[in-house]
């Protein structure tokens, strides 16, 4: 029987409370939209301007798993170009994803390549652009655990009352990882930029269509679950400084099931060299285990806007059953998001996330 320390136990028993099976899922990111290279790869390209690189981090349950909380790091890069002499344009990028979790730091390790083709369907001078993306991404993703950061029955020493980690485990599968495996994403993306800068679109992907396996285990029955996404929101302008940003998103995958539902308020001086303000609240729902749907957080947001950058902090306030275990503190993030203005200053034809 394997023991495990108190951390990784209580973990296991933590994340066991919101849904039915924890294998073969995918982390997340509180502010999605600031990670479209996670979302959608219908999102490779969307934006105003040559290219953009973007950051992002995640520090999950600090307050009862310290020192090693749950973490999630994202990187990507995209590069657009303009298709012929039209609006219609293709978008190239790079992505990588590593998330750890717990005392052996079970990790997640992914890299992309992905691309995508912008086609305007109609639009021009004192109408709105309609656009449609389609994206795809292929890569490459490993599963690991630091397999000396656990002890076993075998290596527990009676007269020390202490683990002896010198002793053999005896384990059949310590040491494995899995096999390095193929992954392919797929999404489309419909939006609409109109005149005031008001813009609304509606999204969907599917990650894993392939299924890779990804067992730590030689029977290399555990399989990564495909996940279905949909995504839709809007900027919808107030008055010339002030906008709504609402957004919802629905995730399936596997027995797991998530919907995020908020809104932003976006403040701009509208000048040259913009510089604009957020803040919002985002309430996340999800299943857990038989009980049906229930409110697992809320998420405050504030984001700063400042030319070519992009800062977003955001909190999760937890309001499940957890808060007896954490007093309501869950998860904090990080992104940041660089665009690189194209050769010469053209027309709004992109959402601004």
């Amino acid at each position: 029987m394997k023991q495990i320390s108190k951390p990784i136990l209580f973990a296991i028993l933590l994340l066991s409370s919101f849904s039915q099976e924890l294998q073969a899922q995918d982390p997340r990111f509180s502010q999605y939209y600031a990670s479209p290279w996670n979302l959608n790869p219908a999102l490779n390209g969307v934006f105003n301007g040559k290219w953009r690189a973007t950051l992002n981090y995640r520090d999950q349950w600090g307050s009862i798993i310290s020192p090693v909380p749950f973490r999630t790091y994202a990187a990507s890069f995209e590069h657009r170009l303009q298709v012929g002499y039209g609006d219609d344009y293709a978008s190239f990028g790079i992505g990588a994803m590593h998330d750890e979790a717990g005392t052996a730091r079970f990790s997640q390790d992914k890299v992309h390549l992905g691309g995508s083709f912008l086609k305007q369907l109609s639009g021009g001078r004192r109408q709105a652009d309609h656009y449609l993306s389609a994206g795809a991404q292929v890569g490459f993703g490993q599963n690991s655990i630091d397999w000396g950061r656990l002890w076993f029955s075998r290596q527990f020493d009676a007269a020390s009352e202490t683990p002896n980690t010198s002793l053999s485990n005896n384990e059949p599968n310590a040491n494995a990882d899995s096999k390095g495996y193929l992954d392919f994403n797929a999404g489309l993306l419909w939006y609409a930029v109109f005149e005031n800068e008001g813009f609304f679109y509606l999204g969907g992907a599917m990650h894993h269509l392939n299924r890779p396996k990804i067992s730590l285990a030689a029977d290399d029955n555990e399989t990564l679950y495909t996940r279905v996404t949909g995504h839709i929101g809007g900027q919808f302008p107030l008055n010339e400084t002030v906008s709504l940003l609402p957004s919802a998103l629905v995730m399936s995958q596997g027995p797991a099931f998530e919907t995020d539902l908020g809104v932003n308020l976006r403040y701009s001086n509208n000048d040259f060299n913009e510089l604009a303000l957020r803040a919002g609240a985002w309430v996340r729902v999800g299943n857990k285990l038989q009980k049906g749907l229930q409110a697992d957080a809320v998420t405050v947001v504030g984001m700063l806007e400042l030319s070519r950058w992009m800062l977003g902090l955001s909190y999760d306030i937890t309001v499940s059953s957890l808060t007896q275990a954490n007093n309501a503190r869950g998860a904090f993030e990080v992104s940041l998001t660089y665009f690189h203005p194209g050769e010469k200053r053209s027309r709004v034809v992109c959402p601004n996330f």
